[in-house]
């Protein structure tokens, strides 16, 4: 057995007793210290004249050069785990636990001691860093909030059916603990933004500063120096006037009151609670939250929070702004191929020139603004419906907004301004029940650019009168040249018909064109 450790003022009360006349077998009843060790500890005060009444105690640092073991020498008892020391020394520093080297020992060795023992033997060993104390935050009244995101109870709503995971939004004032909490079906960053604008409705006043964690609606980067904030939230914490201050990435205990907060929403309102809709969970989280949660004594502060936040905090919140801010998301998106960018599933129209550069999209309720850098780009509606697109003709290319122009009605009128040649070819190709050719009437009416108007109208011409109005063969005569030899005579054809829609290649209505052989 090892000797018992004593305390100096366990000492210095039985050098008192011993003063007073009390034997050794007197004090040993007390159970201060055994016979054998009062013997030597009598004749130690004996020596030294400290059983003298007149000589003054000795003080702290006298008694413990003489009564406390001195360094360097080992205890009488040795640990069971002394055989591996070395090896067991070794496993903290490769950031092996506790809980593992006791097991390893138990599988390697046949250690038959305790986990206490081995977690004993392991912070006496020379090196052991010292524990993590963290520094405990105080905040002055209406000074911070802060504010985070927990896992809420999945609700069936009874009306529709619809399954619907939920997550808690919880703000907890840090000087009163009165908080307020909320159930959401996300955690984009509208939702991050409308909770915010929530809460600060809620208290009647917006905070100066709100702690945060790293989530990315408020954080496009976490970093321990310098965070990157979401623009849609500085843009709102501009607004409503208050600062954002993210904790440190990994570093959840800088928030620790309002994880606390989540924890206490967690088990105090959720069990034993059903819940029809998200909105009546809602109107219940809120009832909780001023009849029971508010009024409750808080263990830390050991004040009534909403009786707290009514008495201290109120008067120091900053006022609500006259005009809120917009409700908008910004996010960088990359122009597409097709001069488009990607939002919510709906697509924006964009000016090519754009393609390929990543250009700030800005979304509200209602409007969609697009900028490079600073300067706007495109605005268009906000569309709801997946898959809808919204395209302004203005920032397509000049070939394809062409494209997009030339329709049958552009090719009569083009056609028309030629010569009755060209009309009747374009007239036959807008006959064909099969084909559409719509590309072979603008491919004949462009064959005027190397060519000039009158080399193709007698092409026309010649391609009728050989009984093959198509854009091949048109293409061939101005090629070749056959459009400058005497062309044979064909009957002109009847005026054409009024087509019955814009834009359609096959809706005027065919007639014969006979061609003499």
């Amino acid at each position: 057995m090892s000797e018992r450790r004593f305390e100096m003022d366990q000492y210095r009360q039985i050098l008192v007793r011993m003063r007073q006349g009390d034997s050794d077998r007197d004090i040993a009843r007390s159970r201060l210290m055994g016979r054998k060790k009062l013997a030597r500890r009598r004749a130690v005060a004996h020596e030294r004249g400290w059983l003298a009444p007149e000589v003054p105690l000795p003080d702290d640092a006298a008694l413990a050069a003489v009564c406390a073991r001195p360094a360097g020498v080992p205890p009488q008892c040795v640990s069971g785990l002394e055989p591996w020391r070395d090896q067991i020394a070794a496993w903290p520093q490769e950031g092996i636990q506790g809980t593992t080297i006791h097991a390893a020992l138990v599988r390697q060795h046949g250690y038959t001691g305790s986990y206490a023992s081995v977690h004993r033997f392991v912070s006496q060993l020379p090196g052991t860093a010292a524990p993590a104390v963290p520094l405990r935050l105080s905040f002055k009244p209406g000074e911070a909030a802060q504010v985070d995101f927990g896992a809420g109870p999945v609700i069936t709503d009874v009306h529709t059916g619809e399954i619907i995971k939920t997550w808690f939004f919880v703000m907890t004032r840090c000087g009163s603990r009165h908080q307020y909490a909320e159930l959401v079906r996300d955690q984009s960053t509208a939702t991050w933004l409308a909770c915010h604008r929530h809460a600060f409705e809620a208290f009647g006043g917006v905070v100066g500063r709100v702690i945060i964690d790293n989530p990315q609606c408020a954080i496009t980067r976490a970093c321990y120096y310098d965070p990157e904030v979401q623009r849609a939230y500085a843009d709102w914490a501009e607004g409503d006037g208050f600062r954002i201050d993210p904790c440190p990435p990994r570093d959840p205990q800088k928030k620790g009151i309002v994880e606390a907060g989540v924890k206490y929403v967690k088990g105090a309102f959720l069990p034993l609670r059903e819940f029809r809709s998200l909105a009546d969970a809602n109107r219940q989280l809120a009832d909780w939250v001023r009849d029971e949660a508010g009024p409750r004594c808080h263990g830390t502060t050991r004040e009534r929070p909403l009786v707290q936040f009514q008495a201290t905090e109120r008067a120091l919140l900053q006022p609500l702004p006259v005009v809120p801010p917009v409700l908008a998301v910004w996010a960088q998106v990359k122009v597409h191929r097709d001069a488009h960018v990607q939002l919510a599933r709906c697509r924006y129209s964009v000016p090519f020139r754009r393609v390929g550069q990543t250009v700030w999209l800005k979304a509200s309720d209602t409007l969609v603004n697009l900028y490079r850098d600073h300067d706007p780009v495109a605005s268009h509606p906000r569309l709801t419906r997946a898959g809808a697109r919204s395209t302004l003709p203005d920032p397509l290319p000049p070939e394809a907004l062409a494209g997009s122009l030339h329709d049958a009605q552009w090719g009569w009128g083009q056609a028309e301004r030629i010569g009755p040649a060209c009309q009747a070819v374009i007239h036959t190709l807008f006959s064909d029940r099969v084909p559409v050719n719509l590309r072979a009437a603008q491919g004949v009416l462009r064959l005027e650019q190397p060519s000039g108007a009158a080399r193709r109208e007698a092409a026309c011409a010649r391609a009728l009168a050989a009984g093959s109005a198509r854009y091949r063969t048109v293409k061939t005569i101005l090629a070749t040249g056959l459009d400058r030899a005497p062309a044979p005579r064909w009957p002109p054809r009847p005026p054409a018909p009024t087509p019955r829609a814009a834009g359609s290649a096959a809706t005027p209505t065919p007639c014969s064109l006979e061609v003499p052989r």
